[in-house]
């Protein structure tokens, strides 16, 4: 029988824990990258075959830097009732424990949370232990998504729950200790698979596109694209009574998983980025997420940046694609997070004839121009983290973290690149070849007690 893809290759899972110290550093580490990288991906247990590559059980991977010494790596399942099988849909509904926590890994508050979208947040301690279900005191009633947004001006978490049932959009505000403040059910939102919005200083832009829940679909998660679901974008003011004045955008067809960022520009209109598929591209990546055959393709094929220009006053929306290199896991400086930015950041993937190569790709949007540092042969580079220089006055005056997974050599390292100019400045040699995995973050040593225990 044919493996999975998402089981082979880049992807073939880590089959245990381990503990590595003093790692071999080529270069030198700039003495502010200080705290740790850590990165969540899908690792199913040895002997597991899900569905989906969705569906895999969460695997965070750290490194510790400090000093200009690579203190140590780890990797570590999150430990969740759906590690040991325990299924999402029970006889009661949904158990909101029995979560992947597989996505993401993030910190606020002094909590370290692995994430998964359709499941309640697991706290991690600083040595990536599961401390357990997180569900802020309570006050979250919901699902939340695995890309929640910290305001860079307020220290506030932004982020959602959804839903394939009423209520189908849920969203909450937490204060800068981790306390939720705020809550509001979305008028208007659909079914639509909701996996990532944006921040402005004065708006939150959800996106709805064309894939949306559908209980026959059997081949791996119950979502599918759908020419009766329409794609749109939903624009709310911030604050308490923002949900009574959300306006819904129709757009073009598509799926956008991720948003680089939005912005008011100097018109007050709002601008948003992200990579998207259109229906061919998607098919492509769910005949791979789901190993299905004759499946030709990696995933992320056809997925192009697209810009989405929304006029409040005209009650108008102008798309454009604007780059044909397929890529994703957009990232760029949080700190220019819901402000115009001019320098954005991604990973290329082989087109859908496997053209082109894996690399990381810097984007000028003053200029226009495209830098991309391709990482060699069977060589696959993790989503690029930025991490601020010390002393930084220009955008891009700082590093990106990106965990190089390489197939000849059966190894990972850790490379530190100059972000102005993609430049190799360090790499940190890992003790074992790093699962390819989703997204994380950089926890710096002044993060407040970041995963306690």
């Amino acid at each position: 029988m044919t493996r999975k893809p998402y089981l082979t290759g880049h992807y073939e899972p880590a089959v245990d824990e381990i503990t590595a110290t003093e790692l071999t550093v080529e270069g030198s580490l700039p003495p502010e990258l200080t705290g740790r990288l850590l990165r969540n991906g899908h690792n199913p247990k040895p002997g597991v075959t899900p569905t989906h590559w969705f569906k895999g059980s969460g695997m965070v991977h750290g490194i510790r830097l400090n000093g200009g010494r690579a203190e140590w790596y780890r990797n570590r399942w999150v430990h969740t009732p759906a590690l040991d099988g325990a299924p999402y849909m029970t006889e009661y509904g949904p158990d909101l424990t029995a979560s992947t926590a597989g996505t993401h890994v993030i910190e606020h508050g002094g909590r370290l949370l692995a994430l998964c979208e359709a499941n309640l947040p697991f706290e991690l301690s600083r040595d990536l232990d599961t401390v357990g279900a997180y569900d802020f005191d309570g006050k979250l009633r919901t699902a939340m998504t695995a890309h929640p947004k910290t305001d860079p001006v307020t220290g506030e978490l932004h982020f959602f729950g959804s839903s394939p049932l009423p209520p189908f959009l849920t969203y909450y505000v937490a204060d800068a200790e981790g306390g939720i403040t705020h809550s509001a059910e979305i008028p208007g939102a659909t079914a639509s698979l909701k996996h990532d919005f944006a921040l402005t200083r004065r708006h939150v832009v959800f996106i709805e596109g064309t894939v949306t829940f559908d209980p026959n679909e059997h081949s791996g998660i119950p979502y599918a694209w759908s020419d009766d679901q329409p794609a749109r974008i939903g624009v709310m003011p911030r604050g308490a009574d923002g949900a009574a004045h959300i306006r819904w955008f129709p757009i073009e067809p598509g799926n956008m998983l991720h948003a680089a960022n939005a912005y008011e520009d100097g018109r007050g209109r709002i601008v948003l980025e992200g990579p998207t598929v259109d229906r061919e591209g998607f098919r492509l990546s769910w005949n791979w997420w789901v190993g299905a055959p004759g499946r030709g393709a990696e995933p992320n094929t056809r997925s192009y940046t697209r810009r989405w220009t929304i006029d409040l006053s005209a009650g108008s929306v102008r798309e454009e694609v604007i780059d044909d290199l397929a890529v994703e896991f957009p990232t760029l400086n949080e700190d220019f997070l819901g402000v115009e930015h001019r320098y954005q950041y991604a990973v290329s993937f082989p087109d859908q004839d496997g053209l082109g190569g894996y690399g990381v790709v810097k984007y000028d949007r003053t200029t226009g121009s495209r830098q991309l540092l391709e990482v060699g042969d069977a060589r696959l580079p993790s989503e690029a983290v930025f991490v601020p220089a010390a002393g930084a006055t220009r955008e891009d005056d700082g590093y990106l973290l990106t965990v190089v997974s390489d197939l000849k050599q059966e190894a990972s390292r850790l490379l530190v690149l100059d972000a102005s100019d993609l430049g190799q400045v360090a790499a940190v040699h890992l003790p074992r070849r790093v699962t390819a995995g989703i997204h994380g973050s950089w926890i710096p040593d002044s993060a407040p007690d970041a995963g306690r225990g």
